[in-house]
């Protein structure tokens, strides 16, 4: 019912004669005749709930109609079931199901009887065959009307981002208690593999599993190094469940205890965090949090000498605070609004994720060399504040310590 309500709320917001064409992809070849594991497209599977590939759904007010592969004996004795056309109205609660073979048959009938057809060619299933088949004066993009209703997420949609969170939690302590040094990254990778997958769960993206210098290049995915017992550990990876992202990061020693000199670079980017979530709260310029953040975190490399009030924070600190999270893990939807900041909302949810990256310098202290830390959280805009949806997760030092030595 979840997913009708969706289309309905999409229909309400376009013209009563409009048409809605949606698609997801077929699968890809990862080499040879090995596939990639499928994953639906995001919007389909928002207002859909079908994670088969090659479909094409067409929504209008008083039709709902879905291609999709016909069922084969043969390809389903290799491959699985498929959900085939004769079943597919009463599963997806559709008015009509066609095979996908049919589709230059059916579908310029449908967009006949229609004088708008929103219709949005990026990374579509047959996007440009369908494109011709579209007159110029009827075409419109339903791109950010989607974008809007995903940025506000629904309460379905806030339990299984709680969920996800949860299982990510569990994976970040098991790294911090089985980590030590002579390991390899690739190691504590699989403890992401084992929890994720033991919770029905997969990787929501590449894990960043990076020691040592490693934790100073941002998106490092090689996890393939050995950990020794003067590095930092930043993982950076959070797990998708049931279409939902959640975002991770965490940073700690290999050895279970902080080193001084990484204990005052962390207590500045922890302060940093802190900051930005207490920006975030309905009302608020979404900037803040980045604002307040990049203070906090100047401020604080200056008191230990690693900058003068004129340099650039950009040295060691070139990234955004946060971003946008939901089904994709830089999930849609508008930072501005007419050229402006928008502002929190609730059911929106956002990453927080300040971080300092020092790389060998000869200008800079060794003991500070390729101490790369973030700490990221995940937080949900409600109208009784900030809640960190993955607040469970350690991330103090004395704490941190604690939960590696135990």
């Amino acid at each position: 019912m979840i997913h009708k309500s969706r289309r309905q709320k999409l229909l309400n917001q376009i013209e009563d004669n409009g048409l809605i064409i949606l698609s997801t992809n077929p699968e890809n070849i990862r080499n040879g005749d090995v596939l990639y594991p499928f994953r639906p497209d995001s919007d389909f599977w928002y207002l859909t709930g079908f994670k088969e590939p090659e479909c094409i759904a067409v929504i209008s007010k008083d039709n709902y109609s879905i291609f999709l592969r016909e069922r084969d004996p043969e390809r389903e004795i290799w491959d699985g079931e498929r959900l085939g056309v004769s079943r597919a109205n009463e599963a997806l609660m559709s008015d009509n199901a066609y095979p996908i073979s049919e589709l230059n048959q059916k579908l310029p009938q449908l967009i006949s009887k229609s004088e708008h057809i929103y219709f949005d060619i990026d990374n579509t299933y047959r996007g440009s065959e369908i494109l011709e088949m579209i007159p110029k004066s009827k075409l419109k993009s339903i791109k950010h009307l989607i974008n809007e209703m995903r940025l506000h997420k629904d309460e379905l949609e806030i339990s299984l981002m709680r969920h996800a969170a949860s299982i990510s939690v569990k994976a970040h302590e098991l790294a911090m208690q089985k980590v030590r040094s002579g390991m390899f990254e690739y190691e504590i990778t699989s403890l992401f593999d084992q929890i994720f997958r033991a919770n029905n769960a997969e990787h929501a993206y590449p894990p960043i599993v990076a020691g040592g210098k490693n934790s100073c290049i941002l998106h490092y995915i090689n996890n393939d190094q050995e950990l020794h017992e003067n590095d930092l550990l930043l993982i950076d990876s959070g797990c998708e469940y049931e279409g939902y992202a959640s975002d991770i990061t965490r940073t700690f020693p290999v050895s279970g205890k902080f080193s001084n000199a990484q204990k005052e670079i962390y207590s500045i980017v922890l302060d940093a965090q802190k900051v930005a979530i207490d920006e975030m709260y309905v009302g608020n310029n979404i900037r803040a949090p980045h604002f307040e953040a990049s203070r906090v975190i100047k401020e604080g490399l200056i008191s230990i000498g690693l900058m003068k009030p004129n340099d650039d924070i950009r040295k060691f600190y070139m990234h955004g605070t946060g971003h946008w999270l939901g089904m994709d893990v830089h999930d849609v939807g508008d930072y501005n609004i007419e050229d402006s900041p928008r502002r929190f909302e609730e059911g929106m949810v956002m990453t927080v994720e300040p971080g300092i990256y020092i790389r060998g310098d000869a200008k800079i202290d060794t003991k500070f060399h390729n101490i790369g830390i973030r700490i990221e959280d995940d937080v949900l805009i409600t109208k009784n504040g900030p809640e960190v949806l993955t607040g469970s997760l350690v991330k103090e030092i004395d704490d941190i310590e604690s939960i590696m030595t135990k």
